[in-house]
């Protein structure tokens, strides 16, 4: 889960565009952020551990001059959270000298490291990201051919912002996993992960970047190559619709928001309860509350104050408040008491909170909780870019339905069918990845997987 930002503006304060690009997509990822500037062909990137407001200061983003700029925010999948695994990375290669961030997995990282490391190529990180940088930094054709024969030999998930030569490129693998979008200010381009970005920096949205396609901006403008060809079908992962996008994004023309709030009110259709009050879990279940609160006419409450400032903490607990657990982010209010609450949920992965929120709610005296997830069982791991649990890990591997409500503790529980989400989406099943649900994989994945597999203890 990681976001990309990338502008070519030769006339404007790129680096500054980046950093209010990044802010956007801070909940795509809040382990690492960074920029890169390309400041006449001369590539400079800046990059830490933190939040985007925590790497970057006004002083540093003046020390960020060029005409060409890519951002990224890390969540990472494959590699450590360590600052050398932050991105955007720098790789220099025989041919050139590259910069890139990306959102996504690769399924044959292992292959290719093996084959760079075999000619002689230094890998200094251990995340996929860095593989895709070695093979256009080192493939000495012009740089159109070297992205597309990158292309042609990744295998997975890959929506890619790099800066190479003083050239913008932006490409995205012929299944179209993550999303990533064009846009532009007056006679400027901008890409992004999101719709959202461009919103913020006041872009106007211009397009999808194709399955398989690798756009490349410079001083003579735009030019496409169509690198790979798309798969058919496509691949847009549903868990964007209901967990990781933004509400306000657009994804593949559909408002997630609005997706959202369809899903909660074919939620309450398939599952209805005689209940007084509908909580969300905050942030992303909300909107399906709210859908499910409209469609039986149960009243719509915040009933769980979500502290928003809890993000990412270095200060761990001590063992008394590590078993106060979910209430470092959750606390109920008064209003429950003695109330019937419907909890409506995006997913449940281990369970383990949902179980912690149920057992807060009668703490706090509720009569009965009822559990509503706006997705199916979660069942299977994510090789494009989530970073999911192992299937042993998680709560539906094993476990019916009424096993899961015996676990967490609550008055009935009712999951969304596969039917139900796919026509929230508003897109053909088709077009959608949602092998997390359903154990189908649309490539072929690896045996080794994890998400340390190339650190050296691992190797």
């Amino acid at each position: 889960m990681c976001g990309v930002f990338g502008v070519y503006a030769p006339d404007r304060d790129v680096a500054r565009l980046s950093y209010f690009g990044l802010f956007a997509l801070q909940h795509r990822g809040q382990e690492s952020a960074g920029i890169a500037v390309s400041d006449a062909g001369r590539l400079t990137a800046l990059r830490d551990l933190g939040l985007v407001t925590q790497v970057f200061d006004e002083q540093k983003l003046h020390g960020l001059p060029g005409q060409v700029a890519i951002g990224h925010t890390r969540y990472s999948t494959t590699g450590s959270s360590q600052w050398a695994n932050a991105q955007p990375l720098v790789q220099h290669g025989r041919a050139r000298t590259v910069a890139l961030g990306h959102n996504g997995n690769l399924v044959n990282a292992h292959e290719l490291r093996d084959e760079l490391t075999a000619a002689g190529v230094t890998l200094r990180a251990t995340s996929d990201s860095e593989v895709i940088a070695a093979l256009i930094a080192n493939d000495e054709r012009p740089l159109d051919d070297a992205v597309a024969d990158a292309m042609a030999r990744l295998d997975g998930a890959y929506s890619v912002v790099a800066l190479s030569q003083g050239t913008l490129l932006a490409f995205r693998d012929p299944h179209g996993f993550r999303p990533l979008v064009l846009g532009k200010i007056h006679d400027d381009y901008v890409v992004a992960s999101e719709t959202c970005a461009l919103d913020l920096v006041g872009a106007e949205f211009v397009r999808e970047v194709e399955r398989g396609e690798a756009v490349l901006i410079d001083g003579d403008g735009l030019r496409s190559v169509q690198a790979v060809e798309p798969a058919d079908g496509g691949a847009l992962c549903v868990f964007e619709f209901f967990y990781l996008a933004r509400p306000d994004t657009r994804l593949a023309g559909v408002e997630v928001h609005a997706a959202r709030v369809r899903m909660g009110r074919a939620l309450a259709a398939e599952a209805p309860v005689d209940a007084d009050l509908v909580l969300p879990i905050p942030d992303s279940g909300t909107p399906a509350a709210i859908g499910f609160s409209r469609a039986l006419g149960i009243p719509f409450s915040e009933g769980l104050i979500k502290n928003r400032y809890i993000g990412r903490t270095f200060i761990q607990p001590d063992q008394e408040l590590r078993q106060l657990g979910v209430r470092l982010k959750f606390n109920p209010l008064a209003e429950v008491a003695g109330q019937r609450v419907v909890v409506v949920d995006d997913s449940i992965v281990r369970g383990n909170t949902t179980r912690q929120i149920v057992r807060m709610l009668f703490d706090a005296g509720a009569a009965e909780v009822h559990v509503r997830v706006s997705s199916p069982p979660v069942i299977g791991q994510c090789f494009y870019g989530i970073d999911l649990a192992d299937p042993e890990e998680m709560i539906a591997h094993d476990k019916s339905v009424d096993e899961i409500r015996d676990y967490i503790g609550a008055t009935s529980l009712a999951y969304l069918s596969h039917d139900g989400l796919v026509a929230a989406t508003q897109r053909p099943e088709s077009e959608l990845c949602r092998a997390c649900l359903t154990g189908n994989y649309p490539t072929a994945v690896p045996e080794e997987h994890g998400k340390l597999r190339f650190e050296p203890a691992a190797r």
